[in-house]
């Protein structure tokens, strides 16, 4: 499911990045996707996370296993472009360089998208605007263990700390715009007002639902059918109106946990790597390289595609072989997920 996850924004971006058909039907359909796929990314997420966290042995062992799976490759996805922009920027563009590494190395990608000599004049000259989701995992995995706390306080009733989560996230996701646009704010605080709210906590309803799932696993083992109809009803419901979009997270999750426990073979995704996270990291900087090398303008859109994919996937691979399975622990459940392949 992450694979496919990933393949939804990896097939946005490769609209909008090359400008096939800018604000079209087509291109708002698949942001849609690429949507859905972002909030599939964080229930699965919120679940095996939470999972990790209830298997540590503490709070450091939490943190490394974090920090293993995730920082590694992304340090690499970090440092190539800025070297790439050192080359072709020379020594001169040191300081947007420097400034680059040190909103990106700690997650604040905003302050410092761009880099000196790369991508300018294209549609979007971000290095990698696929990045901005990583913020938010951090935060959550930051958060996360507060949230269990205060489950375990909670005792029989912990379902309700995360329908206050799934609440309190959806209104700050929802009602944060409108009520900023009638407070009279200036123009530029109205206009980043929609960034701030789809940023934690207005994704935490995604999450609470994923940890919710978590909870209640080997019930979604033993009864998908049940998760997978009620989700489908929820889901469908969350694109009636817009006062029931908030409904959205719990129908996706309920989806997800049939998909994965639905009878049926067993797909294993991860048999020859687990190349989930690499292609969603990946997948951007290399279409804005092609573009602006100008493949797809010497080779058509279908070659061009064909061969962003195959470096996607190169890269995607390289990077779960040399730097995201040596970070990872030998018991990692990454690890085992493609040695059981």
């Amino acid at each position: 499911m992450r694979l496919l996850f990933a393949s939804g924004v990896v097939i946005f971006h490769a609209v909008a990045l090359t400008a096939i058909a800018p604000r079209s039907p087509l291109e708002l359909a698949l942001g849609d996707l690429a949507e859905l796929s972002i909030q599939g990314f964080f229930i699965v997420s919120g679940a095996l996370v939470f999972g990790s966290l209830q298997r540590s042995g503490g709070l450091g062992d939490y943190a490394e296993k974090r920090v293993r799976r995730l920082y590694p490759a992304y340090v690499v996805i970090i440092l190539l472009p800025a070297l790439a922009s050192l080359i072709i920027a020379g020594p001169e563009a040191i300081a947007g360089i420097l400034r680059y590494l040190g909103a990106n190395l700690v997650f604040l990608n905003f302050l410092a998208p761009d880099l000196p000599g790369l991508f300018e004049g294209q549609r979007f000259e971000a290095v990698n605007g696929a990045l901005w989701t990583l913020k938010i995992e951090v935060m959550f995995y930051l958060a996360l263990p507060v949230i269990a706390f205060f489950m375990r306080k909670a005792g029989k009733e912990w379902w309700a700390v995360l329908v206050l989560l799934y609440v309190g996230g959806e209104a700050w996701r929802l009602l944060l715009p409108p009520i900023i646009a009638s407070s009279g704010a200036s123009d530029t605080i109205v206009t980043l007002t929609p960034e701030l709210a789809r940023q934690l906590p207005g994704q935490m309803a995604f999450f609470a639902s994923g940890m919710a799932l978590w909870s209640v696993w080997d019930r979604a083992k033993t009864r998908p059918g049940m998760f997978g109809l009620a989700g489908l009803a929820i889901f469908v419901f969350s694109w009636l109106h817009p006062l029931l979009e908030p409904l959205r997270a719990a129908g996706l999750a309920g989806l997800i946990a049939w998909v994965a426990f639905a009878p049926g073979p067993v797909l294993n995704a991860a048999r020859y790597g687990d190349i989930s996270y690499g292609l969603y990291i990946t997948h951007f900087p290399i279409l804005q390289a092609l573009i602006m090398m100008g493949l797809f303008a010497a080779t058509g859109l279908a070659i061009g595609f064909l061969i962003a994919g195959g470096l996607t996937l190169a890269a995607s691979f390289a990077l779960w072989w040399a730097v995201e399975k040596p970070a990872l622990r030998r018991d990692s459940h990454y690890r085992q997920a493609a040695k059981d392949g």
